[in-house]
């Protein structure tokens, strides 16, 4: 089948996590994406994360799949003008360096755009093109807390805490991603390129949901709950007889009813402290020691066939390991095998969203450094086997 994005060029420049998401989101729907990676080092993402059996580590399989690898030292004038014609057949180029690091190498979009008015421009950076805080470094640590995601998340006794992966850059890749395809929407009737500007802090800003009207309208703070929302219950981490903690969301009013049903406890329906969906946020911490209390008697697997047979949402905090070995998880292949050079194979998550028509695909897990230097040179730029190889003594490639 055809991928919905098949016969776009994609020039990835930068490194690390949020533009090279944008570009492995790109590639997943089938542009062709051809990374730029510094002479020798590559991308850091090389070398970051868990590592297997051989001490090789395995992240660069996700983010880089789907791409084809190019070294170039863009800070050298040759590799700089390799890049401008490069540019004049791409239709998107996405980087994620400081702002005003491209200018200083001559390759701003008011010099690219020249080259090809078409070309759609992805900039992924902590704070944005433009304000005062545009030139600051901005890792998602840094950038998730300004944009109010770390304040609200952890227990309101403690400091406030982070998930467990970069959430604020793959969020920023993701909209560095829907602008890039709103921007080609765009070029369809106007003809011409556009700079989108996706900033780490406002990715973080736009998944806040309404803490900031709460404050504009109502003077309301949200303070950090732990596992739960305030004014929502029960909505929870529970207890079991195994261990393992299950997630129960009983918040609305039939949902609760069946739950209390489940858990043989009618006399909780039309208790006044929880007869309501107000009343039941208003009693949390009650409601919350009663669902616990009962949880706690009973293994996760019957919790969940119980709550399941009652049409009440629960799961568990699955793991990896979790979810390989989870059948709705191998029915709808959200996790495939993907053939990998170093390790024969190796589990990654699938394409994601779900195209049924026209679906994205994973061909290949992340390249090695320089692979398709010839592709780029030769193939589309034209160069002769002399030329690559001056440029290589050179160190532009």
């Amino acid at each position: 089948m055809t991928t919905p994005l098949n016969g776009i060029r994609v020039l990835e420049l930068g490194q690390l996590i949020a533009g090279p998401f944008c570009g492995q989101m790109l590639a997943d729907f089938g542009a062709d994406v051809l990374k730029i990676e510094p002479p020798e080092t590559g991308d850091a993402m090389r070398q970051w994360g868990r590592t297997d059996n051989d001490g090789q580590p395995l992240w660069w399989s996700v983010i880089g799949r789907n791409k084809k690898s190019m070294t170039l030292n863009l800070r050298l004038k040759e590799g700089q003008e390799i890049l401008k014609a490069l540019v004049a057949e791409a239709d998107i180029l996405t980087e994620n360096f400081r702002p005003g690091t491209m200018e200083r190498w001559g390759l701003g979009y008011d010099v690219l755009s020249k080259i090809n008015p078409r070309l759609i421009m992805v900039r992924v950076s902590g704070f944005g093109q433009t304000g005062p805080y545009a030139s600051r470094a901005g890792f998602a640590s840094v950038c998730e807390a300004m944009g109010g995601l770390r304040h609200i998340a952890g227990y309101p006794d403690r400091p406030p805490v982070r998930a467990g992966i970069s959430l604020g850059d793959t969020l920023a890749g993701t909209f560095g991603a829907m602008g890039a395809l709103l921007a080609l929407q765009a070029r369809h009737l106007t003809g011409k390129g556009q700079v989108v500007d996706s900033s780490i802090y406002e990715s973080a800003l736009a998944m806040t949901e309404a803490i900031v009207a709460e404050y504009s309208g109502g003077g309301h703070i949200r303070e950090r709950t732990g596992p739960s929302l305030p004014g929502i219950a029960p909505s929870n981490a529970y207890p079991c007889a195994d261990g393992r903690d299950i997630i129960i969301g009983a918040n609305q009013d039939t949902v609760y009813r069946r739950m209390c049903m489940a858990m043989n406890r009618d006399d909780l329906i039309e208790d006044p402290r929880f007869a309501t969906h107000r009343a039941r946020g208003e009693n949390a911490a009650d409601i919350d020691d009663i669902v616990g209390n009962w949880t706690k008697l009973h293994s996760s697997e019957v919790v969940l066939e119980k709550m399941d047979k009652a049409g009440v949402p629960a799961g568990l905090a699955y793991t990896a390991q979790d979810m390989l070995q989870d059948p709705h998880f191998a029915e709808r292949e959200s996790i495939v095998r993907v053939e990998d050079p170093k390790r024969g194979a190796l589990d990654m998550q699938n394409v994601f969203p779900r195209l049924l028509s026209t679906p994205g695909k994973i061909r290949h897990t992340g390249p090695e450094l320089g692979q398709h230097n010839a592709y780029a040179l030769s193939d589309l730029l034209g160069f002769s086997q002399d030329e690559i190889a001056s440029l290589r003594t050179k160190g532009v490639v």
